[in-house]
């Protein structure tokens, strides 16, 4: 794993993700994977630090993306129980590391990475975000999760698990289910809640798992201090779900104000994901998508806009998500331009940043720039509280990427500071490789 030196940051507008505003002419030091110091112009020196004056640029905190699905290496996602899992991880490597290329230091999956994902990358043997993960999801027979055809009787999981889903059913099999995902280290549970547009023998509106299923799994996670995270897109299944205790509403396209008041009762988090309704409609067909699919997408594709503005206009607690599938996670920084369609630049920056890390319970360890934080930050040409979309354009706007105070992308030149309060050595680093 690459070591993580001493860095300062002179002269930065720091966004205060909190306050959504700009602290000018800031210095920021960064040590031992931790933001150190945050002060004024006149922060001393650290001997053999590396120095970078920001004159003019932004620092900001690392992003998070709160619904991603690393292993979804095709948008045919049925396929990937039939394919090598070596094949599969090779893949799933290339989208770590794009995701951390675009500013992502932390992700959440919704099914299909494990420990061995979030190890791997925690112990450098892959270059990515940090990932939070729940294993498979949990589906009912027939349900989300469920991506046999009709005419299909064969078993849905495979021996090696490269799946995203686990079948059960009745309420001694969910809580085996969520009891085996929790084995596994699982940082969250995932069920699915309702209907959904991949999943080949459901209905859209239909509610998945009974009341006392979905408790159940509930309860096996709050005794092993986690939460869940629901797939739900109307009212009837959102409000079944948080009436049983879900915490993270994932998609919520179809709410109503009922959803809403009932997200702000149970302090539960929606999770919008525009940009892979967008991404389906605009690539679906020409990736080969079967028409069942593109004909269900149309029923949840407008919905999605409407239902983020009436959970942003009623206060709900919100994360930023993209559950985008193969070739289009090429797309995620996409969801900010989407968002803002709806959302001042403020909000939706919250949304990636410290709402996602209240909502994983890690508030303070990132989405700030703050003492004692994780050193995730970015460095960004432009200001994103006023024009977001500089965030989609991470070639040209994006100068640095740092993780746990490894610098995994740099287009800027430093200094490294020779003894304490000099500078006697200059030169440009480009990019930290493990």
């Amino acid at each position: 794993m690459a070591k993580a030196e001493p860095v300062l940051f002179r002269n930065a507008n720091v966004i205060d993700t909190v306050a959504g505003k700009v602290a000018a002419d800031r210095s920021v030091l960064v040590r031992d994977g931790k933001i150190v110091e945050l002060d004024g112009p006149g922060l001393k020196s650290i001997s053999g630090a590396r120095e970078f004056d920001l004159k003019g640029l932004t620092l900001m905190p690392g992003l998070a993306d709160a619904h991603v699905h690393i292993m979804a290496v095709t948008p045919h996602i049925g396929l990937i129980r039939h394919w090598s899992p070596y094949y599969v991880g090779a893949r799933a490597g290339h989208n770590l590391r794009d995701m951390l290329m675009r500013g992502f230091t932390t992700v959440r999956d919704a099914g299909g990475a494990d420990y061995g994902v979030a190890e791997a990358v925690r112990e450098g043997y892959l270059t990515g975000p940090r990932v939070l993960f729940c294993g498979h999801s949990l589906s009912q027979t027939g349900g989300h999760g469920d991506k046999r055809s009709p005419g299909e009787e064969g078993p849905q999981s495979c021996a090696c698990g490269r799946g995203m889903n686990v079948l059960c059913d009745g309420v001694a099999e969910v809580r085996r289910a969520a009891r085996n995902q929790i084995r596994k280290g699982a940082t969250h549970i995932k069920v699915m809640a309702s209907g959904g547009v991949a999943s080949p023998t459901d209905r859209i509106t239909s509610t998945q798992f009974s009341v006392e299923e979905m408790t159940a799994v509930v309860e096996e996670a709050e005794a092993a201090s986690l939460y869940v995270m629901a797939h739900a897109y109307t009212a009837r299944a959102v409000n079944q779900a948080l009436r049983c205790g879900i915490r993270s509403i994932e998609h919520g396209n179809l709410i109503d104000d009922s959803s809403v008041e009932l997200m702000i009762e149970r302090n539960a988090f929606l999770i919008p994901t525009l940009v892979t309704y967008w991404a389906l409609k605009k690539d679906g067909a020409a990736s080969g998508l079967p028409a069942w699919l593109l004909k269900k997408l149309d029923e949840v594709l407008e919905g999605g806009a409407r239902a983020l503005e009436l959970a942003h206009r009623r206060g709900v607690q919100i994360a930023f998500g993209t559950d985008l599938l193969g070739a289009m996670h090429q797309y995620q920084l996409t969801e900010f331009t989407l968002r803002a369609e709806v959302q001042p630049a403020a909000d939706i920056i919250r949304a990636a940043t410290v709402n996602a890390a209240k909502l994983f319970r890690m508030e303070g360890q990132f989405g700030v720039v703050a003492p004692g934080a994780l050193g995730d930050l970015l460095v960004v040409d432009g200001n994103p509280l006023e024009n977001i979309s500089v965030l989609s354009d991470p070639q040209r706007r994006l100068k640095l990427i740092m993780k746990e105070g490894v610098i995994y992308k740099n287009d800027l030149p430093c200094r490294r500071s020779q003894v304490p309060g000099g500078i006697d050595q200059e030169a440009d680093y480009v990019t930290d490789r493990r």
